[in-house]
């Protein structure tokens, strides 16, 4: 990719600059991945292989945990490496890309958590037209449009910031290339581009926030009616993605619908929606759901006795 301007390669200043810390953080954070990789992957391989979880729940909800490992592994393993290393540098090429993945992973990921709003209030307010509605084609197209949506927004993001000069100085005060830092660093006035990042983050961010709100205020207002049975079932899966919304977005409207002014701020904000919601998202899933559970511990139990008849 070329780039009008001097600069190759940029420097990461990672989390923290103090050589104790980082050996520190290079634990907890390693530890932490290897959850995420072990702990979405499970999820994945579990609703592939059994009978019971081929509800489009399930469908959307093996999509989310792929994009948890997706996402993750655009950020981690480079931050993890750059603990134990003094030169924390990145191309400029590998930044670009490294940016293009944090945005489209991130926003398709958006994208599949209001599908999956639309699909618990299509499962809660209209029981008797959910398999019409969301049929396997129907539920495959919106997959689909979510990572075609995820695309385009990168791609909006990634070319506004490469055309950018970069001349110097090189130093990334982030464990990670992301918009705000580089045009921190563009040698050239960039308002017109942060706006234009900034509206484009924006209104992804606030649009699908809304449509998730309204929606789960359709099911609170049509739970009154249903059997305490019912509420509670309902309660419980909707618990479980309300959680993981408010985990997610939280911190992705912070960082992405204000132009930054504080990038030391954005890196502790950003550890949230890259490394603790995937790893979290797995056990907030598992823990509330009895049917994740039992085809877990089904998974489980075949996978022993072969091992017992193999033996």
């Amino acid at each position: 990719m070329e780039n009008a301007s001097s600069v190759q390669e940029f420097i990461l200043v990672g989390i923290s600059e103090n050589q104790g810390v980082q050996k520190i953080c290079f634990v907890i954070f390693l530890f932490f991945y290897m959850i995420i990789v072990a702990g979405n992957l499970l999820i994945v391989i579990t609703v592939i292989s059994s009978q019971h979880l081929n509800s489009p729940m399930y469908f959307f909800l093996s999509y989310l945990s792929f994009l948890d490992i997706c996402y993750s592994s655009i950020t981690a393993p480079k931050m993890i490496a750059d603990f134990l290393v003094e030169n924390k540098t990145i191309s400029f090429v590998g930044c670009i890309a490294q940016l293009f993945g944090v945005h489209f992973f991130g926003c398709t990921e958006i994208f599949i958590l209001t599908v999956m709003a639309y699909d618990r209030y299509t499962a809660i307010c209209r029981p008797l037209h959910y398999t019409t509605l969301m049929t396997r084609r129907v539920c495959s197209q919106m997959v689909i449009g979510s990572w075609v949506g995820g695309f385009v927004h990168s791609m909006v993001q990634t070319l506004l910031t490469s055309c950018l000069p970069f001349c110097g100085p090189n130093k990334i005060d982030h464990y990670f290339c992301d918009v705000h830092p580089l045009l921190h660093l563009a040698c050239t006035n960039t308002y017109s581009v942060g706006i234009i990042v900034v509206a484009n983050s924006g209104m992804i961010a606030l649009s699908c926030f809304f449509i998730l709100v309204v929606s789960y205020i359709v099911i609170l207002v049509s739970l009154k009616s249903q059997t305490s049975e019912g509420r509670h079932k309902a309660l419980s899966t909707c618990g479980s993605h309300i959680t993981v919304v408010i985990l997610f977005f939280g911190p992705c409207t912070f960082t992405y619908i204000r132009p930054s002014s504080d990038l030391s701020e954005d890196k502790s904000v950003a550890v949230f929606y890259t490394v603790i919601t995937p790893m979290l998202n797995p056990l907030i899933y598992t823990l509330r759901n009895e049917e994740v559970k039992s085809a877990m511990k089904k998974l489980w139990s075949r996978k022993v006795g072969r091992e017992e008849k193999s033996g």
